[in-house]
């Protein structure tokens, strides 16, 4: 399977304290499937930062990578929009 298209996800990132890591939260909204309701699903991913360029609340887009530790695997593709 030659040339498989990687997943790509954009969240904000809610910590950058590790080194070369940032957590990123991706939200998600989905409708409850018995009563309708809008409801929230947030999955934190830890995304591979070689540079260390993330900050707290900035806008990243994220792919899916091989496994680069214990609990990484993802890696920062860009940073779409800086936190103010």
């Amino acid at each position: 399977m030659k040339g498989t298209r990687r997943k790509t996800r954009t969240g904000v990132v809610v910590s950058n304290k590790m080194d070369k890591t940032a957590v990123v939260a991706v939200e998600r909204r989905l409708r409850h499937s018995m009563y309708g309701k809008v409801i929230r699903r947030t999955p934190h991913f830890y995304a591979h930062d070689g540079k260390n360029q993330c900050g707290e609340g900035d806008l990243v887009k994220i792919a899916e990578s091989r496994p680069l530790s214990k609990t990484k695997r993802w890696r920062v593709v860009e940073i779409v929009k800086k936190a103010q």
